[in-house]
């Protein structure tokens, strides 16, 4: 018997490494660890703010370990109420440090209307070389 495929389709997903395994997120059935903490859109979604997730709308760690879309926090930061706090446990907001690759994040400073805030983010995560090279 002779097998000729005439189409295929190929189909690719992507995640958002949050640092929470697969495993963890699944043991729920609302999964609160994968859906940002302000918005309660999913990391792998977008934010309401942009139309297209990915590269355009990154995800900002915080030492305190949560995980929001970065333009999630700087409109939360903006705001008076925030008073520069993580919106989750209301500890004083600290950028965490990721590394992605043995080289860190790029940082930037933010000015939002309660003052400056340091913002580190991955905006532009390192690509892979292409294939044969």
């Amino acid at each position: 018997m002779k097998v000729e495929v005439k189409h295929w389709h190929a189909v690719a997903q992507w995640r958002w490494d949050t640092g929470v395994s697969s495993d963890d997120t699944n043991k729920g059935d609302d999964d609160e660890g994968d859906v940002c903490g302000i918005c309660r859109v999913p990391y792998e979604g977008c934010c309401p703010a942009c139309k297209v997730p990915g590269d355009d709308c990154p995800l900002i760690w915080g030492e305190c370990s949560h995980v929001f879309h970065m333009h999630c926090l700087l409109k939360w930061i903006g705001t008076a109420a925030s008073k520069q706090q993580c919106p989750m446990d209301r500890r004083p907001w600290v950028t965490a440090e990721r590394k992605i690759g043995g080289s860190p994040i790029s940082t930037g400073n933010v000015t939002g209307s309660n003052g400056p805030t340091t913002i580190t983010a991955d905006a532009n995560p390192p690509r892979p070389p292409p294939p044969g090279s």
